[in-house]
């Protein structure tokens, strides 16, 4: 099923002739400006914010500056074709939802609005980690829509293996390794807010729903004492709310959900990686395996000798390193080193229509979104993610036909000037 685009721009126009606006703003400012009004200080600073002085935070921005669309004319772009075929599947269009941790903090519904809105408008919802909610609830509310899933690589191998079996399980149809966060980021709006919202176990529903997590809670040591305040208490009771289960009382007496917090922290990631390790995720799925967080060229190559199926150009949104290089910056050479032995794909800094024209121009076989789709879903729930997306997809297709392509195969490095 393919989203009529082009119905978006007619529907918003006669709706505001009988004084009915869009849920959410359409430009990209004005949807994080409302957002932010719609979440709390903790909640959008982790959402929108980047790494140190935010450098690379603003260079995935503004190098999309860098090049410059050439549109071409009389060229019959009457009937257009946004559709992509990646990995034996088609794709209505490029666009694909990045993962984004800790829904939760931006509405209720947090993973399983986003999957419903995906679903809507069959576009791929690569499943977070870091998820509100657990992996089965979102895959049976999409139906048989497509959903990759993300991997953050704990110490524990075994429960690597367990989230990448639910992910089979649960009909995810690639596995995306994120490479980039094997130590946290220095986030600075976080950290002047002394706020990490693991802490209050958000964003480890994929953990808790996990038997093999369930086995590794009764290994955690006990903690040690802190100073009760009132913040700590507010605190605990996030904890034990977040954590499965009805009764509050039952679940405070057991300490488990403490004993959760405190594992995740010791386990959820792992810097002793070396390529070498992929052999062991290759040996535990035939699903295909994309790794995120590639910006040098011999990463590519190497992601190539390694097996790898596809690669994703991606800065963590600028959360990790500042002062990185830019994906878009990125793109052009890592494309040259790969020589479309697999694909390419790329995230972060993604805005509107013309973002995604010049990353497919450069070579990115598909793009992902990320943060305009998490300030949707804080303004206007499930509703307020499908009209980003409805938006975007708008916005691109309209792009391609002014600049004189009527499919992707037309949308070449010839279709920019840098």
């Amino acid at each position: 099923m393919k989203f009529p685009t082009l119905d978006r721009q007619k529907e918003i126009y006669l709706n505001g002739f009988v004084g009915k606006m869009p849920a959410v703003p359409i430009s990209a400012c004005g949807l994080e400006e409302v957002a932010k009004k719609n979440m709390s200080p903790q909640a959008y600073a982790y959402i929108a914010g980047g790494a140190g002085n935010e450098s690379t935070l603003r260079a995935n921005r503004l190098s999309f500056e860098n090049y410059k669309i050439v549109p071409r004319m009389l060229r019959d772009v009457s009937v257009r074709d946004t559709s992509i075929e990646l990995f034996g599947q088609r794709f209505s269009s490029p666009l694909l939802l990045a993962p984004i941790g800790v829904l939760e903090m931006a509405h209720p519904q947090a993973d399983l609005a986003v999957g419903k809105a995906a679903a809507a408008l069959n576009i791929p919802y690569i499943f977070s980690n870091q998820a509100s909610r657990p992996m089965e609830e979102v895959a049976d509310a999409m139906g048989n829509c497509p959903r990759w899933f993300q991997l953050y690589w704990s110490k524990s191998n075994e429960l690597v293996k367990s989230f990448v079996t639910r992910a089979e399980k649960c009909g995810c149809s690639a596995i995306v390794v994120t490479l980039d966060t094997t130590v946290l980021g220095w986030r600075t709006r976080d950290l002047d807010l002394a706020y990490l919202p693991f802490l209050e176990g958000k964003g480890i529903a994929q953990y808790t729903s996990d038997p093999i997590f369930q086995k590794l809670i009764d290994e955690a040591e006990p903690s040690g004492k802190r100073s009760i305040t009132m913040q700590s208490i507010s605190g605990l009771v996030e904890m034990v709310k977040n954590y499965p289960g009805e009764n509050f009382f039952s679940k405070l007496r057991s300490g488990r959900p403490v004993k959760a917090v405190q594992k995740f922290v010791t386990i959820y990631s792992n810097p002793a990686l070396t390529w070498n390790d992929l052999k062991f995720l290759k040996s535990l799925t035939k699903l295909p395996i994309l790794l995120k967080g590639i910006l040098h060229p011999e990463d590519a190559r190497k992601a190539i000798d390694f097996g790898m199926d596809g690669i994703i150009v991606s800065n963590h949104g600028g959360r990790q390193v500042d002062g990185s290089i830019s994906t878009i910056e990125a793109l052009p050479a890592i494309v040259n080193a790969v020589q479309e032995k697999i694909p390419i794909l790329m995230d972060s800094g993604i805005r509107g229509g013309a973002d995604l024209f010049k990353a497919l121009a450069l070579g990115a076989k598909a793009i992902g979104l990320g943060r305009p789709y998490a300030y949707g879903l804080a303004i206007a729930g499930e509703q307020g993610v499908k009209e980003v997306l409805q938006n975007m997809l708008t916005d691109f297709e309209l792009t391609m036909a002014l600049a004189g392509c009527k499919n992707i195969s037309e949308i070449t490095i010839e279709s920019i000037h840098s």
